[in-house]
């Protein structure tokens, strides 16, 4: 069965192509990934996500604050890991923006449906979190807590379902954990701590258009830090991202 390759796997195999045809010597920096995503007509992600892919097939190294280099030319070996890479693996701002369209929508239905008891049990897992930020733990179990409350308060089986196997995805992806890997400290996770009181907010007032912006606004700011954090060579990188729909507040 054809299984059509997602975006960043095509920037990939391309510039696995240019690898391959002696453009790119061992030890050679590759351009800034902004001239790569202008060349190609894609968006910074999708080139981010592209490297990771390459850097899981160790061809290249990516240096923080001096760039991309070529560590080794494919091979057989590469052809096989790139297949791996292919069939079960996800692009981390693939996945980020998946969640973004759902968990949105999701927040705003839980806010008309959220119990008391459900507040409390979310106001626990941002207090976990907070124990795990003062503590200096690299620790998102608080995070993924109470994400999956938000889903659980709307009492559907197959969206809960599908939040389950999302956050599944994220912790069974090499991608997922190259990219965090680039990240150093914690200290970024008191501002999405700031984002979950927000959201934790509009659902107790049981106002569904504040927890859709809340939500979505939560996740633009994710993608946006783990942009920033994780760039290679160009610390005023200015965020840009999937193009973003708008959420769609009160239609």
């Amino acid at each position: 069965m054809f299984e059509p390759k997602r975006l960043y796997q095509e920037i990939g195999m391309k510039l696995r192509d240019e690898l391959r045809s002696g453009r790119y010597q061992i030890g050679d920096r590759l351009p800034p990934e902004r001239n790569i995503a202008e060349q190609l007509g894609v968006s910074r992600t999708v080139v981010r996500e592209a490297m990771i892919m390459l850097e899981l097939e160790n061809l290249i190294d990516v240096r923080k604050g001096s760039g991309v280099y070529v560590i080794n030319l494919p091979d057989q070996q590469h052809e096989l890991q790139t297949l791996k890479v292919i069939h079960d693996d996800v692009g981390p701002f693939e996945l980020l923006q998946a969640r973004q369209l759902l968990e949105s929508d999701i927040a705003a239905f839980a806010a008309t449906q959220v119990t008391k008891s459900g507040i409390a049990q979310m106001r626990q897992a941002l207090e976990l979190e907070r124990q795990s930020l003062l503590a200096g733990e690299d620790n998102e179990d608080g995070d993924e807590q109470f994400h999956r409350l938000i889903v659980e308060a709307t009492e559907n089986g197959v969206l809960i379902d599908i939040i389950h196997q999302l956050w599944l995805r994220r912790k069974n992806s090499p991608m997922w954990q190259k990219l965090h890997s680039r990240i150093a400290g914690t200290s970024y996770r008191r501002s999405w701590l700031d984002d979950h009181l927000k959201i934790l907010t509009a659902l107790q007032h049981k106002d569904p258009k504040a927890a859709r912006q809340a939500m979505w606004q939560h996740l633009e700011n994710v993608k946006e830090t783990l942009l920033e954090l994780s760039d290679i060579a160009d610390p005023e990188f200015d965020g840009y991202l999937f193009s973003s729909i708008p959420v769609a507040i009160g239609e």
